[in-house]
């Protein structure tokens, strides 16, 4: 079982790609949200959650997705202290504890990532050192990231490779091929850039008056 806690302000294809992956290698995956419901996604997409954290299954794989700058300054707060207890509870008997994006923010907020080496969204590699330094940045904005059982996931369109890769540790190269295939995923994009050199910290305009973690 694959649990992916969802939030208002979650970015879409953090949840989506993988998901799809996911489904195209037979693994069983769990909306779940502290309230049940329609979540109204970063860019207005609406999922839906019918499973709260109280009933959610345990995790075999805990997957943490990014979202909107405001919504990770929410959930790394005071607000946001029942999620990251679910993160806690679930990541005690998961077999992986995974993030995509700037779902490695929460995870360090819950202190998860404390000791292990990582990745996520370039623009968030400041902001994740300045405030958790016991968590350590790969170089070179890596696409995924595997440190122990920690599976961390570089920005937004990562989730994908990071998720064939976690097909591929849990069901073997085979199924994983398969999954490309049937998903056709063999990526040529039309433009090529570089990755930027980020000097800003996309949280701090949200978080003036918001209440700190410890």
């Amino acid at each position: 079982m694959i649990v992916i806690p969802v939030y208002q302000g979650v970015d879409v294809l953090d949840v989506t790609g993988p998901f799809e992956m996911f489904r195209w290698a037979n693994l069983e995956v769990q909306l779940v949200a502290e309230v049940p419901g329609l979540i109204t996604c970063n860019g207005g997409i609406v999922l839906e959650a019918a499973t709260s954290f109280a009933n959610a299954a345990q995790a075999e794989v805990l997957w943490t997705p990014g979202g909107h700058p405001k919504d990770l300054v929410r959930l790394m707060g005071a607000e946001g202290q029942a999620y990251r207890d679910f993160l806690v509870r679930q990541s005690r008997e998961a077999r992986y504890v995974a993030s995509v994006c700037e779902g490695a923010l929460l995870l360090a907020a819950a202190g998860l990532l404390d000791g292990f080496t990582v990745t996520t969204h370039w623009a968030f590699v400041k902001a994740l050192l300045t405030r958790f330094p016991n968590v350590k940045v790969a170089d070179g904005h890596p696409r995924f990231w595997l440190d122990g059982n920690r599976l961390t996931g570089g920005g937004i369109s990562s989730g994908l490779d990071e998720a064939l890769e976690l097909i591929r540790m849990l069901q073997g190269e085979g199924v994983a091929r398969r999954v490309q295939q049937v998903t056709q995923y063999y990526p040529e994009p039309p433009v090529s850039s570089a990755i930027p050199n980020s000097l800003d910290d996309p949280l701090a305009p949200f978080e003036a008056g918001a209440v700190q973690i410890p």
